[in-house]
């Protein structure tokens, strides 16, 4: 944690700072002695949960507003030495239904973002977190960096373009700005009462409620997983290395399993639990991806990150996580 020493006393901004990963790195950085403020909506569908900053509450300052307020993010943006951009709409179901609110806050309001730090604060530097699906079905495996990109869904294509945003201010304008392709992230502090943000968030919370996983298709496909430690570790790097300036990386685990060996290893952890595979809704199905990994060798060799945190030890921290907390994460009377 020795690089990460330059957080001390460090001005940082948070987007989305009360969702999943914002909070979990909102935690870290109080750690480090960073002076934090997080920006969250507190849009109901998004993840904020107040109790997602519990502990630290009193040490960040917490300003509710939307990033799509630019007269909000021209105020937020002054003198941060540090913004973690991590606001966005994630469901890819939702991105279907609603294609503009997903332009408006994946592409639209990254655009507002730049154009504010631009203005007002140019030296700032900026981590963007992207996403694997804007790969698409995978081509082949693992993915790569050089990997074609060819969305399936409404969310994949506006993330791109959100991404393509803070490379441009970099070439364009010195804006130093970096994108990772964020793979399956989880662990406490994920939105769990419906399945917006991830599959396991659902599951997650199934285990708790002593409900059945369901787990759609075969149950074959392949997919790699980052608990939350790891992305925070790959986001603080990001920041703290200059050699990141400009570039994009995939996250990502060499630990690749099968739905249906990920449901085997969960209703392991809870006694009474168990899995059920079924067919895909066809809205689902439209836009499901099929077998997907990563390849992260280049964020290993340019900034030395890989994951540390097992699978099996990540979901039972996550589960215990849940079972101690489930009544802050979704109503009781569902």
């Amino acid at each position: 944690m020795s690089q990460f020493k330059i957080f001390d006393k460090k001005h940082v901004l948070i987007t989305g700072g009360l969702g999943f990963i914002g909070s979990n790195l909102a935690h870290t950085l109080v750690a480090l002695g960073a002076r934090v403020t997080i920006v969250d909506s507190m849009i109901p569908q998004y993840g904020g949960n107040l109790f997602n900053i519990e502990g630290i509450k009193n040490k960040v300052q917490v300003n509710i507003s939307d990033v799509r307020d630019p007269h909000a993010i021209n105020y937020l943006v002054k003198y941060q030495d540090y913004l973690f951009n991590l606001a966005g709409q994630t469901s890819h179901l939702d991105s279907m239904q609603d294609p503009q609110i997903d332009l408006d806050i994946n592409a639209s309001a990254q655009l507002s973002i730049l154009e504010a730090c631009r203005k007002h604060n140019p030296s700032i530097k900026i981590v963007f977190a992207s996403t694997r699906q804007l790969y698409g079905k995978p081509q082949y495996l693992p993915v790569d960096e050089k990997h074609p990109i060819c969305p399936v869904d409404v969310n994949g294509i506006n993330k791109l373009a959100g991404e393509w945003y803070h490379l441009l201010y970099y070439r364009v304008y010195g804006i130093r700005s970096c994108a990772l392709r964020l793979t399956n992230t989880y662990g406490p502090r994920m939105r769990v009462k419906d399945a917006r943000q991830t599959f396991l968030g659902i599951w997650l919370r199934n285990l708790v409620d002593h409900k059945p996983l369901l787990v759609f298709g075969d149950g074959g496909q392949l997919r790699d997983f980052n608990y939350i430690d790891d992305v925070v570790n790959a986001l603080l790097l990001a920041a703290a290395e200059e050699k990141s300036d400009g570039e994009i990386f995939n996250l990502g685990s060499k630990e690749v399993v099968s739905l249906a060996e990920l449901a085997t290893t969960m209703v392991a952890l809870r006694s009474g639990a168990s899995y059920s595979v079924v067919p895909f809704p066809p809205e689902r199905k439209a836009i499901d991806i099929g077998d997907y990994y990563s390849d992260f060798t280049k964020i290993e060799q340019v900034l030395g990150w890989k994951p540390y945190v097992p699978l099996s030890v990540g979901l039972r921290r996550s589960l215990d996580y849940y079972l101690m907390h489930s009544e802050h994460y979704w109503d009781q009377s569902e």
